[in-house]
């Protein structure tokens, strides 16, 4: 019998724009890792010392690069760009405050896009077919470092809530979540069954 695949999605580290709680849709904007947000990734690798991780995705986002260095310093691993998996292109909103962002998304629908940008469902979409590249990964063991959005879709989705918000809803930076392949496809066809 085949050994179980693993796949660990997590937070990136905590960036500058999350302490100033601002957001960034933009993966030409390169915005730092915070000090604590580098002892995350750290302690993160310490974590995940004696898991042999075969090959790591990250988003086009600097962010998620940098906790990737971190958390596989001094290791072997191979690390790849995915960019379907990068953060909700949020258009004319680029830098807005977080409050700013909730307002905006509480009075328009998933599907409307966000002025200049993408929508919450087109980004879902994305996300599917980004989880679907790491499944196609010739891979056991699959680190992704990616935001918080699609590791809370994934996480509700797999759990068959109808409301990919619900119940998990905020991601810690630097926390991993671990999908088994069998809880990665459910992922991917609830996230589709949730966005039509």
């Amino acid at each position: 019998m085949d050994a179980p695949r693993l796949f660990v999605l997590c937070r990136h580290a905590e960036s500058e724009l999350n302490v100033l709680r601002r957001v960034n849709g933009d993966p030409t904007i390169e915005v730092p890792l915070t000090r604590r947000g580098e002892q995350q990734a750290q302690m993160l690798g310490d974590q995940l010392r004696n898991v042999p991780i075969d090959v790591c995705a990250h988003s086009r986002f600097g962010r998620t690069r940098r906790t990737a260095e971190l958390v596989l310093a001094g290791r072997a691993v191979e690390i790849r760009e995915q960019p379907l998996l990068d953060d909700v292109d949020v258009g004319d909103l680029e830098g807005a405050s977080l409050d700013a962002y909730r307002a905006w998304k509480q009075s328009h629908a998933r599907r409307d896009a966000f002025p200049g940008g993408e929508s919450l469902d087109d980004a879902a979409r994305r996300y599917a077919r980004g989880f679907e590249a790491l499944l196609a990964l010739p891979a056991s063991v699959v680190l992704a470092v990616v935001h918080e959005i699609p590791i809370r879709y994934a996480a509700n989705a797999a759990a068959a809530s109808s409301d990919l918000d619900w119940p998990v809803h905020a991601i810690g930076n630097c926390v991993p979540y671990l999908f088994d392949e069998e809880a990665l496809r459910r992922a991917i066809k609830g996230i589709r069954r949730a966005v039509g």
